[in-house]
């Protein structure tokens, strides 16, 4: 079963579900410069390591570089980003599986916008749990404890 090309009308979406259901992976694209293109090969690198690529395969078409906001496009199952996103590997790694999560709210049919944000966030912050703990590079896992903190930790104002 193929993946629609959009996801927009009720059967789109259908069609979309069997086709997860039947174990359809995507081969993304990534479409941007060449220096946006070496930013995600090294992201992608962090989500294999954390054991979430095929997630992201099922539910992620492409990543596309754009100078606007950051976002996810459910209707295209593609994720926009800007570079500043992926500046710090690690959190783009997991503002990426954030927006994966979202995906796969709408294709499943859960809540998955505003409020249904929260549990894509805290989904991503499990991610990042499980990069920190099968990551070697000492300095990369500094940076993961790093933003692990900032998402984790209340603070009080």
């Amino acid at each position: 079963m193929n993946f629609p090309e959009r996801i927009y009308t009720l059967d789109e979406l259908k069609e979309a579900r069997a086709a997860v259901a039947g174990g359809y992976r995507h081969d993304i694209r990534v479409v941007g410069s060449l220096q946006f293109k070496d930013k995600i090969s090294l992201i992608s690198d962090l989500i294999k390591l954390a054991g979430y690529w095929e997630l992201l395969e099922t539910f992620i078409r492409e990543m596309r570089l754009t100078e606007g906001v950051s976002q996810l496009r459910e209707t295209e199952a593609s994720i926009w980003l800007n570079q500043m996103t992926l500046e710090n590997p690690i959190e783009g790694a997991r503002f990426i599986m954030q927006k994966a999560f979202q995906m796969q709210s709408y294709i499943e049919g859960n809540e998955w916008y505003i409020m249904g944000e929260l549990p894509a966030v805290k989904k991503s912050i499990c991610f990042l749990e499980e990069l920190k703990s099968r990551l070697q590079d000492a300095e990369l896992k500094a940076k993961c404890s790093q933003i692990l903190d900032e998402w984790t930790v209340d603070k009080v104002t």
